[in-house]
């Protein structure tokens, strides 16, 4: 399964890992890749937790044009 992550730096340093078709899956890590590694497994944690409990493993996301 391929899902999109967003990986951005928080006040402290650290790397904050969030996938948004997973509502509450958010990792972090000191690094990037970390960060990247660490969201992997909060996926998979996420998952299993949806599935035992019979929620739809993602929700939908769409990608929006916006004007600025």
């Amino acid at each position: 399964m391929k899902l999109v992550v967003s990986i951005h730096p928080d006040e402290d340093g650290m790397y904050i890992a969030e996938c948004a078709s997973i509502p509450g899956c958010v990792s972090q890590g000191q690094t990037e890749a970390e960060a990247e590694a660490n969201a992997a497994d909060a996926i998979r944690e996420c998952l299993a937790v949806r599935a035992e409990l019979g929620m739809p493993l993602t929700v939908t996301t769409r990608e929006v044009e916006v004007l600025v």
